[in-house]
Order: C-alpha cells, then sequence, then structure tokens
C-alpha cells in the first residue's frame, strides 16, 4: 500500500507540473498515457504463466476478493459498495451462493441459538417456573 500511494502521489504531483487534471478513476503509464484494459489483462495471462500457478483470470480475483470478504464476515453492504454494484441483491445472488461454508456456519449459530433457548426452557420447566405448568 506504500508503493501504491507513493506511485499515485508521484503521478499526481507529475501532472500538476504539466498543468493537466488528476482523474482518481484513470489508469495511466508512466507518461501519462491511458493503459487499455486489454494491454493490462495480457501482462496479467504472462505474469501468472510466470510464476507457474494455475490458469487464473483477472476478473477472478474480484470474486476471490469478494468471496474472501464475505468469509471474513465483512457485511454485505460493505461489500456490495466495494463492488460497485448498485443492488444488494445483485451481490448476494452473485457471491453467497459460492461459499457453502457461510451457510453451514450460519445453520451450526442457529441450532446454538435454539438449543441453549431449550435448555433454558427445560431448567425453567424442572424447577416449576413455567407459567403453564403451574396453573394445571
Amino acid at each position: 500500500m506504500r508503493l501504491l500511494r507513493r506511485h499515485e502521489r508521484d503521478r499526481r504531483a507529475e501532472k500538476t507540473r504539466r498543468g493537466e487534471a488528476w482523474d482518481d478513476t484513470a489508469q495511466t503509464r508512466r507518461g501519462g498515457s491511458s493503459v487499455a484494459p486489454d494491454y493490462l489483462t495480457y501482462r496479467f495471462h504472462g505474469l501468472v504463466l510466470r510464476s507457474g500457478l494455475p490458469p487464473v483470470r483477472l476478473h477472478d480475483l474480484r470474486y476471490g476478493a469478494v468471496t474472501m470478504a464475505l468469509a471474513a464476515h465483512v457485511d454485505l453492504p460493505v461489500v456490495q459498495d466495494q463492488v460497485g454494484h448498485a443492488s444488494i441483491v445483485l451481490t448476494a445472488d452473485t457471491y453467497t451462493s459460492v461459499l457453502p461454508e457461510l451457510h453451514h456456519r450460519a445453520a451450526r449459530a442457529t441450532a446454538r441459538l435454539v438449543l441453549s433457548a431449550a435448555r433454558g426452557t427445560a431448567r425453567r420447566v424442572r424447577r416449576g417456573r413455567c407459567g403453564w405448568m403451574t396453573q394445571v
């Protein structure tokens, strides 16, 4: 992050010296010209090949990041904002199905809650403190 911030600061200063406005969304080369999205995909593909890792598309990193955020219990509205979806439904429909572990974790948490409540009710019944039992 430090290197990225330094790079951005240097690019901003370079643009300012040339009297140009800074565009937060533009991806530029050192000379200031725009980087074509296809070029980034091409470069990424080359890096993946050289790394010896299994084939992965650049866009797959987005899915991976969102999936990891959800697995780390990041709130869905936060994830929605990070990926820029207009609707939280789109985010939920697209990503929550890929993590069965989240569904298992939710089921276990619900089961713990139900069992805890059942144990509390059973204790009250055994002690005779349950209203319906004392009225019979």
